[in-house]
C-alpha cells in the first residue's frame, strides 16, 4: 500500500502525514512539496513505524520529475496543497489560486498514476472535484468512483458539537447516527440529525431550535480562523477528519461491513444509486454516504432520501444547499486549463 501525499509540507499536510505514518496498513508514505518535502520525510522517518518514507521535492519551476516519481505505484493519493483561507477570504478567492495548483497536480495524477484513489481536501472542495474530474476525463482515466472530496470534517464538528449538547460524554458514539450531506462550504452544508430516532428524540428535547447548532457546523471555520487571528485556519481537525476518510479507504478493519459513517463529496452518476439521486436533486456532484468496496473505491450511494430520513425542515436546506453548489460545480467546470500530457 503507498500513499502519496501532495503538499506534504503544509498546514493540514504535516500532521495528515504524521498521522498516516502510524497507520499499519500503510507500506509506503510518499511525500511531494515543492518546499520542506526531505524535512518532513527525515523527520517522520524516526518513528518507528513499518512505513518507509520517501520525499520528493523539484529542484526548479521545470522539474517535474519529482512529482512523477512520487506518484509512480501510488494507491491513494491525497491533496491538501494550495493556501489556507484567510481572514476575509472567501472561497472564491481561495478558487482563483488554488484551481490551477490542483489541476496540476491532478493533470499529474491522471498520467503517472491513474487507478489510484484521488482524496481531494484543497478548498474550495465543491469547485476542485468538479475541476479534477474534468481534467480526468479529458485524459481518458476519470472512474468516478475513484474520486472523493473530504468532507468529513463538516461531520467531526457536527459530533462534537451535537454531543456536548446531548449530553454525549464520547462523541464517537454519534457515528453513523447523524450525517452531514450537501457540499464543504456555508450553506451547502446540510446536518442531518433524523438518521436515528433515538438520536433524533434526543435532538427535539435539547436543541428544539437547531438554527445556532446548524450554523455553527456550516461556518466552523471561520471560528477558527478568528481564533487564530489571521495566522492560520482549521489545519489540525482538518487533517484528523481526512485521515478518518482516508483510513476507511486503505483499511479494511476500518469499514464497518463498507458503510462509510461519512460523507465525501463525488461526481454521482457511475456510482450506483447516483444517477437517481442526481435527477433527483439536479446537480451532478454532492457529498453523501457511500459503501466503500475493498479496492477503495465508491461500490454504492446510501441515499438518506431515498430512505425517509429527510425532514421537512432539512429538505429545505437541501434546497438551498443545492442552489449554491450549481454555481460552485459550474465554476470548477469552466475553469481553463490545458492538460498536456
Amino acid at each position: 500500500m503507498k500513499v502519496t501525499v501532495l503538499g506534504a509540507a503544509g498546514g493540514i499536510g504535516q500532521p495528515l502525514s504524521l498521522l498516516l505514518k502510524l497507520n499499519t496498513s500503510i507500506d509506503v508514505l510518499s511525500l511531494y512539496d515543492i518546499v520542506n518535502a526531505h524535512g518532513v520525510a527525515a523527520d517522520l522517518s524516526h518513528i518507528p513505524t513499518k512505513s518507509s518514507v520517501e520525499s520528493y521535492q523539484p529542484t526548479s519551476k521545470t522539474d517535474t520529475t519529482q512529482l512523477q516519481q512520487a506518484l509512480v505505484g501510488s494507491d491513494v493519493v491525497v491533496i491538501p496543497a494550495g493556501i489556507p483561507r484567510k481572514p476575509g477570504m472567501t472561497r472564491d478567492d481561495l478558487f482563483k489560486i488554488n484551481a490551477g495548483i490542483v489541476a496540476g497536480l491532478v493533470n499529474a495524477i491522471s498520467i503517472h498514476s491513474p487507478k489510484a484513489s484521488v482524496c481531494i481536501i484543497s478548498n474550495p472542495v465543491n469547485s476542485m472535484v468538479p475541476l479534477a474530474a474534468k481534467i480526468l476525463k479529458q485524459n481518458g482515466v476519470f472512474d468516478p468512483r475513484k474520486l472523493f472530496g473530504v468532507t468529513t470534517l463538516d461531520l467531526q464538528r457536527f459530533e462534537t458539537f451535537s454531543a456536548k449538547l446531548l449530553g454525549v460524554s464520547d462523541p464517537d458514539l454519534l457515528k453513523g447516527r447523524i450525517s452531514v450531506i450537501g457540499g464543504h462550504s456555508g450553506n451547502t452544508i446540510v446536518p442531518l440529525s433524523h438518521l436515528s430516532n433515538n438520536i433524533s428524540t434526543k435532538f427535539q428535547q435539547f436543541v428544539p431550535e437547531p438554527k445556532d447548532l446548524i450554523h455553527r457546523v456550516q461556518f466552523g471555520g471561520d471560528e477558527v480562523v478568528k481564533a487564530k487571528e489571521g495566522r492560520g485556519s482549521a489545519t489540525l481537525s482538518m487533517a484528523a477528519a481526512a485521515y478518518r476518510f482516508i483510513q476507511t479507504i486503505i483499511d479494511p478493519s476500518t469499514r464497518h461491513s463498507g458503510i462509510v459513517p461519512e460523507s465525501t463529496f463525488v461526481s454521482l452518476r457511475g456510482i450506483q444509486g447516483g444517477d437517481a439521486l442526481a435527477d433527483h436533486l439536479g446537480v451532478e456532484f454532492f457529498a453523501i454516504p457511500v459503501q466503500i468496496g475493498q479496492n477503495g473505491q465508491a461500490e454504492r450511494i446510501v441515499d438518506p432520501f431515498e430512505l425517509d430520513f429527510v425532514s421537512s425542515d432539512e429538505k429545505k436546506l437541501v434546497a438551498i444547499a443545492v442552489k449554491e453548489l450549481k454555481g460552485n460545480i459550474e465554476k470548477g467546470l469552466n475553469f481553463k486549463y490545458d492538460a498536456k500530457l
